[in-house]
């Protein structure tokens, strides 16, 4: 057994919040820049701005975006660690310190009165037992411009694959700009309503365009790329080839009478820092 106390944990976190803010992952800087190859007119321009904001925060280590976003916190938790003290808590206090002294806004608000909670907190906190004694943390800051352009498809068994293209194609065309393009889309299919929405999320951390070992989830982002591309939607919904860097999709078992489909949304800053500990 090993333990790992909740000061490494909240430490870990704040610095993760404060890194994905400000610094893009270079798997994202180079799709942008291959998008901005392939692109003409405004579109170029766009990708062209988008890279040298990019630049700009990370040299001088402030937000690429004034949305930064509501932390969701991924921890995979080795069976064979004792975290000493509450992961809970550590988690919400590493927020909390990476939001104030990393000067980043503070978005979260309660969903009722509209009262700003004051520290950005709480995390959405999601929890998985992996074999093992060490602990991951992925820090994913999502802004609601995207997330708000995400959709839940339950649709029929009957529906199939065909049914599933169009979920995630027209989820893009109905976002347009609001999802500030271009876009990571990440696609759960299967499981229940919260199960497959979850799925979704977590395709964001994939390393970006790593195509599916699975061929036939390999078949479907190659498909649903390519369709979403053709849709003129471009870099800022200004028109272009590149309206999707990537779409991420991954299976889970479901229901006989279901066929989940979540697509999460994500803009073109596809933000996301990982602590070992």
């Amino acid at each position: 057994m090993r333990n790992i106390g909740s000061e490494a944990i909240r430490q870990a976190v704040r610095d993760a919040c404060v890194e994905a803010c400000c610094r893009l992952p270079e798997d994202v800087l180079s799709a942008l820049r291959a998008a901005r190859d392939a692109e003409q007119g405004p579109g170029r321009a766009v990708l062209e701005q988008l890279l040298e904001n990019a630049a700009l925060a990370g040299e001088r280590m402030r937000p690429c975006c004034q949305d930064t976003g509501m932390a969701v916190v991924f921890v995979d938790l080795g069976q064979d660690v004792h975290i000493e003290g509450n992961l809970t808590e550590a988690v919400n206090a590493g927020v909390a310190a990476g939001y104030g002294e990393g000067y980043l806004r503070k978005s979260v608000v309660s969903a009722l009165s509209r009262k700003n909670t004051g520290d950005n907190t709480p995390a959405i906190l999601h929890l998985r037992l992996v074999e093992g004694d060490g602990l991951t943390i992925a820090v994913a800051p999502k802004g609601f411009g995207s997330e708000n352009m995400s959709r839940l498809h339950m649709l029929t068994p009957a529906e199939g694959e065909a049914g599933i293209l169009h979920a995630i194609v027209e989820t893009v065309r109905q976002a347009g700009a609001c999802a500030c393009p271009p876009c990571v889309v990440g696609v759960g299919i299967g499981g229940t309503m919260e199960a497959a929405a979850l799925l979704a999320k977590r395709q964001l951390l994939r390393p970006l365009g790593r195509p599916s070992a699975d061929p036939a989830l390999a078949r479907i982002e190659r498909e649903a790329l390519a369709q979403i591309n053709a849709s003129g939607i471009g870099p800022m919904g200004l028109g272009g080839v590149t309206t999707a860097l990537a779409v991420h999709v991954a299976e889970t078992p479901t229901h006989i009478a279901g066929l989940p489909v979540a697509v999460n949304m994500q803009c073109h800053a596809c933000r996301h820092a990982e602590r070992r500990l």
